[in-house]
């Protein structure tokens, strides 16, 4: 049975049994891993709060080639994020980005893209207390590591390039068409939040400034985004319910 030792973000926890608990971590070597936490929820155990969800840990865990489930031996704390959740607006973020995480990536599939996405938007909404942008680059970013995203910069049926003009979106994302192109079922995205999605795609998150971001159009593309991953995943987020509706 051999000892695996990884960095990684805690995803989900689930009480199991009398004392233990079933964690889904990132790893960040393997990917989606779920595995037990034996005793975590006893008063003195030796987990203390490192298995919250979106703390970011060193674990190691012991794997046996017959059971898909791990025995996780012991976490060491990296970072909590457990302090941001007490702010609503910004619990209701981080929540999105772990339950996302747990929904779109394979078990046992290793995706550093995903691992460094993921501790960026919680470390920003964290440290900012603004978690907009946060849900929108994340969104974002998720269905483009998806391959789900199609180019922003031409229509995908007549080849005309798009600049700045509203475009329109089949509701899997295979398709963006502009006006004259578009079918029955496409959804319009404006013009402001294709111009954001673009510098999201080109810029880092921590240079997309607040009073340089149209806040509405912000909210249109998270609402876009996350309509898309609902589609690939085939189910609704529980957490996208705690969101306030985008403005029309």
């Amino acid at each position: 049975m051999p000892l695996h030792e990884s960095e990684a973000i805690i995803l989900q926890g689930y009480p199991l049994g009398e004392g233990d608990r079933l964690v889904s971590f990132l790893s960040r070597s393997m990917g989606r891993v779920r595995g037990v936490a034996s005793g975590a929820r006893k008063p003195k155990s030796r987990f203390g709060s490192t298995l919250e969800r979106l703390s970011h840990v060193h674990i190691s865990f012991f794997e046996k080639e017959s059971r898909e489930l791990v025995r996780i031996r012991e976490c060491e704390l990296i970072e909590s994020f457990l302090a941001a959740f007490g702010d609503y607006p910004s619990g209701v973020a981080l929540a999105i980005f772990s339950e996302v995480t747990e929904a779109v990536l394979p078990d046992r599939e290793a995706s550093d893209a995903n691992f460094r996405l993921l501790l960026l938007v919680s470390q920003f909404v964290k440290r900012t207390a603004k978690p907009e942008a946060a849900i929108a680059y994340f969104t974002l970013w998720t269905v483009r590591l998806g391959g789900w995203l199609p180019p922003f910069d031409s229509c995908g049926r007549c080849g005309r390039a798009l600049a700045a003009e509203a475009l329109y979106l089949s509701p899997s994302a295979s398709a963006i068409a502009c006006a004259k192109c578009r079918l029955p079922g496409m959804r319009a995205v404006s013009i402001a939040a294709v111009a954001i999605a673009r510098r999201m795609l080109a810029e880092k998150l921590d240079n997309l400034a607040e009073e340089t971001v149209n806040p509405r159009a912000t909210r249109e593309l998270s609402d876009v985004m996350l309509d898309v991953i609902e589609r690939q995943i085939d189910r609704k987020l529980n957490s996208r319910e705690l969101l306030e509706p985008p403005s029309r």
